[in-house]
């Protein structure tokens, strides 16, 4: 008899494998919300920068004595809310000025003991926590970030190389282009008028479409280069769907409209990207 071939794997579907052992890279917004730093020193400096970066409310937790230049300049400047002791556990229950819990805790002591302690109480209290150094007992870790105005880039090494992740960044960044964030806030205000000139719901797929046409026709550079006129002008093509060339785009300068352009004469065109 006969026996007939194994036909069970033959359909199986092309999904991507799991690979287990990384973090969940997100971009956490804090804006506005309570970030509570226990330390004053040179790992605390650089924690409040990044959440100060983020528009988070930041208090401070850490007697004047162990301040250094950054953090006491930050509390010189009213950009964060001092409290000169040691943390005491009630600072998880009520901050100043909210009397409200903080939403993320940062601590960067040189005291293993009371840095562990402060990490079980938040868990307790369910607040996320990062400890300084000690992986185990973060919920959350802070990569190597290359910024340009809004563009972001973290590289992560989930805690097993920090220096190698710096120059990885370092390497990110040397390789993009003069002007990609002064490019990206051009891109983005595009999108606001964009939004406004075409705000329903049902809008969203072709201004998508067409937001793509745009950002793949023209350089960094010549985004860079738009003045207000030009966006402006850009939106008349809107709801046509194309997208002019650079050259027609300025032509327009003045006030001129599309149709006073001779833009299918080989002088000017259209540059649609599928």
């Amino acid at each position: 008899m006969t026996s007939q071939p194994n036909m069970a794997n033959t359909n199986q579907p092309n999904f991507p494998q799991v690979e287990g052992g990384a973090s969940l890279i997100l971009a956490w917004q804090i804006k506005n919300k309570t970030v509570l730093v226990v330390g004053g020193g040179e790992v605390a400096a650089g924690r409040i920068l990044n959440v100060l970066n983020a528009d988070a409310n930041v208090i401070v937790v850490c007697p004047s004595s162990g301040l250094n230049p950054e953090v006491r300049h930050r509390i010189d400047s009213s950009e964060v809310t001092h409290i000169d002791r040691f943390f005491e556990p009630v600072d998880l229950d009520a901050l100043p000025p909210s009397n409200a819990p903080p939403d993320m805790v940062l601590v960067a002591i040189d005291d293993p003991a009371a840095s562990t302690q402060i990490w079980k109480l938040c868990k307790e209290h369910r607040i996320p926590a990062n400890i300084a150094d000690v992986p185990s007992e973060c919920d959350f870790y802070f990569g190597s970030v290359h910024r340009d105005g809004p563009l972001q880039i973290m590289v992560s090494t989930n805690g097993k190389g920090p220096r190698l992740a710096a120059s990885i960044r370092k390497w990110i960044g040397n390789q993009l282009p003069a002007g990609v964030g002064n490019a990206i806030e051009r891109i983005g205000e595009l999108r606001i008028k964009l939004r406004k000139m075409a705000p329903n719901h049902a809008d969203g797929p072709k201004r998508m479409r067409w937001m793509t046409r745009v950002s793949d026709a023209y350089s960094w550079d010549d985004m860079c280069a738009l003045a207000d006129e030009d966006m402006d002008n850009l939106l008349k093509f809107y709801q046509s769907g194309k997208v002019p060339e650079l050259h027609a785009l300025k032509a327009m300068r003045g006030g001129k409209a599309p149709e006073d352009l001779d833009v299918f004469d080989g002088s000017f065109g259209f540059s649609v990207v599928a």
